[in-house]
């Protein structure tokens, strides 16, 4: 491979997005006839047997994965439940640091989602008393918004208001599964005291319904991304995150239908925006690491939207929809690793679960056949099925649903040939390239087992850094030319000072630094004429508006080519 970097005079300005007419996609499936009134309050929708069928909860995946998840719940039997005290929030205020306030959080979680799991698999009413104090407790709380996000509200501190309520993507998670907790075991608990029942429902209420909808939050809530409170029209993965935790809250817990179906609608408003914000070529800006928190929570609300209105609202065969969950075979580069631009780490790990339930829905073969390769353990020579994940109860669950035909399918890869061969057959679907000619993103592999990818793009993206024209580079799954990715998450991450850390900055990428020039933040700071051709192996961007004045520019064009050519693998 040659990597060739020259400078000519000529300058062609193109700016790398374009406008294009709105495609309004879920508000028009939304506005078809009867698809309004196909939501309905209740929770009946949910793809579930109730906990009380234990027929049909016993014949829902086998008892070899039971096990596990029960074993998980027993380990939370005796967990000790943690307060989000005041000094946790403070001190991401005092010194940045979230991990505080967050383990205590997640803890919380996790073991309210394990006790869910485990008492729906095992139905002796085991789980259910410490369930219950979790719940209890959890309800207690003035705020279940992490204390890195609490700066929204109106106070702008870190602690939290209880005179204000708004919502993240944290306390969105929260408020689904502790709303599938009490649509799985409301009758459970008012054998109890009906009073614990009444106090999700108002907790849920306080802390997701009202301030979803409330005007007065719409500031705080501006990862809804209404024109009324996003004037400069930024979105991100929060949008579809905390829109598709939303909605399973409203639809489990909500018993107004007309109240349900105005938080619907905003909904679909607002999920919309989060489409028209993406580009149209199904890269993900925010890179492969949040890919299942930005295309995988797409995926998760269309499908709660799915099931919701008994398959009325359907978008899941759209090709956007598609290509977008494609995105993630495609920065895939070998053991562990992916392309890692923006704020990721090169080796984040991918939800097999995720790809291979959003590959059934969308019908990927080339998804399908992906998750497949990750089922592969060469040092055992088999397939074996993921992990059932506990982490996040909607996809958990969602995970055991799709479990007995999951299974089958690795049976079947099993018997069917010899494992590295039939392994080495499951990724032939991948394209040795792929150029999205928007978000302006390469990757390509050869048969010298090279893989290179490059980027030009504009530094105002999500979670960004100034870093167009970087590139990285694989050989044999070996990282050679490297991105060193984002750090910790602190406090400067996500402020004014994010650009006074070095990950983010261009000195720090595979670029130069022209007279000590840097490439600054901003929309503004864009790349010109980026080509590529995968079947030459050759991309080529032009660089000079990528920089500040002090480079003293007047053309830079950085090229790559990639020998042998990706056609000759």
């Amino acid at each position: 491979m040659k990597i060739i970097l020259f400078v000519f005079a000529l300058i062609l300005s193109m700016p790398i997005i374009t406008g294009r007419e709105r495609e309004n996609i879920l508000q028009k499936e939304f506005a078809k006839p009867g698809v309004a009134e196909s939501f309905k309050p209740g929770g009946e929708w949910f793809p579930y047997p109730a906990y009380a069928d234990r027929t049909a909860w016993e014949s829902i995946i086998y008892e070899a994965d039971k096990k596990p998840l029960i074993e998980r719940a027993e380990k939370a039997l005796d967990y000790k439940w943690q307060a989000f005290t005041a000094s946790s929030y403070l001190e991401y205020e005092r010194s940045g640091d979230r991990s505080e306030m967050e383990s205590y959080f997640y803890g919380n979680r996790r073991a309210i989602q394990a006790l869910v799991v485990g008492e729906l698999l095992e139905g002796k009413g085991r789980f259910i008393p410490q369930l219950i104090n979790g719940l209890w407790f959890s309800c207690q709380q003035f705020s279940w918004v992490l204390s890195a996000h609490q700066n929204r509200q109106r106070s702008a501190r870190s602690l939290p208001d209880d005179r204000e309520h708004f919502t993240d993507h944290g306390s969105a998670s929260y408020g689904a599964a502790v709303a599938i907790a009490y649509h799985f075991f409301h009758e459970e608990f008012d054998k109890v005291d009906p009073s614990i029942s009444y106090t999700i429902r108002a907790a849920i209420r306080k802390h997701i319904l009202d301030p979803y909808m409330d005007p007065m939050e719409l500031e705080a809530n501006r990862w809804l991304a209404l024109a009324q409170n996003n004037p400069d029209g930024f979105v991100n993965n929060w949008t579809p995150w905390c829109n598709s935790d939303v909605m399973l809250a409203y639809l489990l817990v909500e018993e107004d239908d007309d109240r349900l179906r105005m938080a619907v609608h905003q909904s679909v408003r607002s999920v919309e925006e989060f489409l028209e914000y993406t580009t149209t070529d199904g890269a993900c800006e925010e890179g492969p690491a949040y890919w299942s928190q930005a295309a995988g929570r797409l995926y998760d609300y269309l499908q709660i939207m799915y099931d919701a209105s008994g398959g009325m609202f359907n978008l899941l065969k759209n090709d956007r929809i598609r290509e977008s969950g494609e995105y993630i075979c495609r920065a895939w580069i070998g053991d562990g690793y992916v392309v890692n631009f923006a704020d990721a780490s090169a080796r984040n790990g991918i939800n097999v679960n995720l790809v291979w339930s959003y590959a059934e829905a969308v019908g990927s073969a080339e998804m399908k056949s992906f998750a497949h390769y990750l089922m592969g353990n060469d040092k055992h020579g088999r397939f074996y099925v993921p992990h059932i994940p506990t982490d996040e109860l909607y996809r958990g669950l969602h995970a055991i649903r799709n479990r007995r035909k999951m299974r089958d399918e690795v049976s079947r890869l099993n018997g069917s040939a010899e494992y590295y061969e039939a392994k080495s057959r499951l990724i032939k679907d991948i394209p040795v390239g792929t150029w999205y000619p928007q978000t302006e993103l390469a990757y390509m592999r050869n048969n010298a087992e090279w893989f290179f990818a490059a980027k030009g793009g504009h530094n105002n993206e999500s979670h960004n850094h100034n870093d167009i024209g970087t590139c990285v580079l694989f050989i044999r799954n070996i990282p050679v030319l490297v991105d060193a990715g984002v750090g910790v998450y602190k406090r400067q991450t996500f402020s004014h000072e994010r650009y006074t850390l070095w990950p983010m900055n261009s000195p720090y990428h595979n670029l130069l630094s022209p007279n000590d020039g840097m490439q600054p933040h901003g929309q503004e700071y864009r790349s010109e004429n980026c080509n590529c051709a995968i079947e030459k192996g050759t991309f080529s961007v032009q660089l000079n508006k990528a920089y500040s004045e002090e480079a003293a520019l007047n053309s830079l064009v950085r090229s790559y080519k990639l020998f042998p050519a990706p056609t000759s693998v």
